[in-house]
């Protein structure tokens, strides 16, 4: 009786692992994420992560599934401005939870958190990576993160609105921990906070702070996420534009902190000082991340010179990140006719969008969802 029962176990063993696919066969002993007491999940998704930039790059859009030009998700059949022009889905999806800290329903763009849980769920599902950046409120004025009053001391430990931001922290703790799939096992996120710190224009970065009470905002909000049990995610570091290696290190947390480096580079002045932009920016990346031995992407771009140059896809963005090695872009979101990131039926560069889509370096959801790590 005993050798029948070892022997069920064994083919239940052997059952559960043919099941599990390519991702059972992992040795995960030698990735060491931030948070040592990441979910298996989370490691498996820092994994997918470095094959990713073996293959090519993944391609992101914010708020991809939530709205678009003209148009709202209802609750039906999921839907996206990329989709409806390429006939296929971002690979990366980005959100934001910003609001989810004052308990609201929605979040500052409008997004219900219900919504985006949902859809994050779907996602997931389907082989497709998320990556959450918070917007949250200025603590100190009650203002948006676009009022500079500086707050960072306020909420660090010890400051006069600690147990605000303690309480902050718990809200977006239950929103993060409430990200599980069908068997209840926690959904991996890439986690931005406090992004493009080294401008002015967020209280939590630039004149408003100083490079040391960041570091120690970034670290202590860490330690927070960790003593609230939120271990599934992995911790994105984004400065906005660079100009050299020293600005990176000015506010960079070091690495027990970063999971995954990064930048964010828009097109302010014009596609030839936007593509040699890009491509010192993801030098000073490239570098780092071999030092550090790190995955890095460029984690927000996009072209503000709205529908203004037709081969905007193609001549401007793929020459600064071909053959980088950036394991995923992501464009912002598409707000409305005048405001938006990724293309949509009616832009003027459609054609040329499907024409950086069919690039063999550039991966959609299909494309991702084939890789074998």
């Amino acid at each position: 009786m005993k050798k029948i029962f070892i022997s069920v176990i064994l083919i239940l063993l052997y059952l559960s692992v043919i099941s599990c696919g390519s991702s059972s066969n992992l040795d995960l002993s030698n990735i060491n994420t931030a948070n040592e007491k990441a979910t298996i999940g989370t490691k498996i998704l820092y994994k997918k992560i470095e094959e990713i930039s073996k293959q090519g790059i993944a391609f992101g859009h914010e708020d991809a599934t939530a709205y678009g030009v003209g148009w709202k998700d209802d609750g039906g059949k999921i839907q996206s401005d990329v989709e409806k022009v390429t006939g296929k889905f971002p690979a990366v999806h980005g959100f934001d939870v910003g609001h989810i800290e004052l308990g609201r329903s929605h979040n500052l763009d409008t997004v219900s958190f219900e919504l985006m849980k949902n859809h994050i769920k779907k996602i997931h599902k389907e082989g497709g990576m998320i990556t959450i950046s918070w917007h949250l409120n200025n603590p100190l004025s009650g203002g948006s993160s676009w009022d500079s009053i500086p707050a960072v001391a306020s909420i660090l430990e010890g400051g006069n609105q600690r147990k605000k931001y303690e309480l902050w922290i718990g809200r977006l703790s239950s929103f993060l921990k409430s990200l599980q799939d069908e068997k209840g096992d926690y959904i991996p996120i890439v986690f931005r906070p406090f992004h493009e710190m080294n401008g002015s224009w967020f209280w939590w970065g630039g004149e408003n702070t100083t490079p040391k009470a960041y570091k120690q905002l970034w670290k202590e909000t860490y330690s927070l996420l960790k003593k609230q049990k939120v271990n599934n995610l992995l911790f994105a570091f984004s400065p906005n534009t660079l100009s050299s290696k020293e600005e990176f290190d000015t506010y960079y947390p070091g690495d027990d902190f970063v999971d995954i480096i990064g930048v964010d580079v828009y097109n302010h002045d014009g596609d030839e000082a936007f593509t040699k932009s890009l491509i010192s920016n993801i030098e000073i990346l490239k570098n780092k991340a071999r030092n550090s031995n790190k995955p890095y992407a460029l984690t927000e771009t996009g072209n503000t010179k709205f529908g203004e140059n037709p081969k905007w896809w193609t001549e401007a963005l793929y020459p600064g990140i071909e053959g980088t090695g950036i394991s995923w872009v992501l464009v912002w979101r598409n707000a409305r006719p005048n405001h938006f990131f990724a293309s949509f039926k009616e832009d003027v560069a459609k054609e040329d969008f499907k024409d950086f889509e069919e690039l063999k370096e550039i991966l959609f959801l299909p494309e991702v969802k084939k890789i074998d790590y």
